[in-house]
């Protein structure tokens, strides 16, 4: 609420203090602003991007893991004893809820940075 204030002041005056052209600079002034908040925009959007490709590589890297250890405990299982498969099963159980935690964390992390930007524009409304 404090930008869009300050943005109607400043519009106010640069418009009241040059008396030929101050309409024409208040104009340029509310562009300016409102540029500016679609430049914000688009680089939040672009940090947003870029958080999602971070996330996703590690979401990637466990989920095959998980499903390489769940499929060589079903692959050892006509082989191998007992012990060794189960181990192999609750390996892929552990990397199944770290992958879990991963996921959810991630979208946490994409959630607070849209509401984060969603805050900030919510000053520039009252423009």
């Amino acid at each position: 609420m404090l930008t869009g204030i300050t943005a109607k002041t400043t519009k106010a005056i640069v418009s009241s203090a040059v008396p030929i052209v101050g309409k024409v600079l208040g104009d340029a002034v509310d562009t300016v602003l409102g540029c500016g908040i679609i430049l914000k925009n688009a680089v939040g959007l672009v940090g947003v991007l870029i958080v999602v490709g971070i996330c996703i590589i590690p979401i990637l890297k466990l989920a095959i893991l998980t499903i390489s250890y769940k499929l060589l405990a079903s692959i050892c299982e006509p082989i191998a004893d007992k012990n060794i498969v189960s181990l192999l099963e609750q390996v892929g159980d552990v990397f199944k809820i770290f992958l879990a935690i991963l996921a959810s964390i991630s979208f946490m992390l994409i959630i607070g940075t849209t509401l984060v930007l969603k805050i900030s524009n919510s000053g520039m409304m009252y423009r």
